[in-house]
């Protein structure tokens, strides 16, 4: 069984990362934002206590978080193991998780960092752009249009790049979860369950040194 995390600054592809991962090893996938969706669908009586303060506007507090998360990992999918993406963002919601887990005797395997240099991930964040005409989204580096400046879905030539894609607030969001990923890399390094792998490569690159650290858990 391997139940892991996966930490990373927006941008470090730690979706790309998980996919091979997941289709590897059959492990359930459980991401925040998919969680607090399916249980508040559900109606759970966590995802209804979530469901008000999300309808408010508000944070969903941390034990509500980790009530939700001690929900989904009772669920029959987990049995091969899991890889939590977006739990926990910081050490207090991590000494939260080592309880449940503890409680569910599911110990943590391995806790992996995809660590991309923060240039890097400026240009990957603010190289989305967007169609004026239809609405088709591309990006410069990855998702190019075919004929540079003419939208492949409707031929326009107009094209915009949304606020939060700008360098200057890509930068921001950058050091606003840094400074949450750090505490949690020293957390976890201090129980000798961290990994840190170079994001800047190939996926394929990334995915076989994730898949040689697992092959030793």
């Amino acid at each position: 069984m391997l139940n892991i995390i996966l930490l990373g600054l927006p941008g470090a592809g730690k979706g790309t990362a998980s996919a091979p991962i997941i289709d590897k090893y059959h492990l359930a996938h459980i991401s925040t934002g998919d969680m607090f969706r399916e249980a508040m669908s559900e109606g759970t009586p966590v995802g209804l206590e979530a469901k008000k303060y999300i309808d408010g506007g508000n944070l969903v507090p941390d034990e509500v978080t980790a009530k939700l998360v001690e929900e989904r990992l009772q669920k029959p999918d987990t049995t091969p193991g899991f890889i939590l993406d977006g739990f926990p963002r910081t050490t207090v919601q991590a000494e939260l998780l080592e309880d449940i887990l503890q409680k569910l005797n599911r110990p943590l395997t391995s806790v992996i960092s995809i660590d991309v240099p923060e240039e890097i991930l400026v240009e990957r964040l603010s190289a989305r752009y967007i169609c004026k005409n239809c609405g088709a989204t591309y990006n410069k580096i990855s998702n190019p249009t075919k004929v540079e400046g003419v939208c492949d879905r409707c031929g326009g030539n107009e094209f915009y790049q949304r606020e939060d894609d700008k360098p200057e607030v890509v930068k921001n969001r950058l050091k606003v979860n840094k400074e949450m990923n750090t505490p949690l890399i020293d957390f976890y390094t201090a129980k000798n369950l961290m990994t840190r792998v170079d994001g800047n490569q190939a996926p394929e690159k990334v995915f076989a040194e994730i898949d040689a650290v697992l092959a030793t858990k």
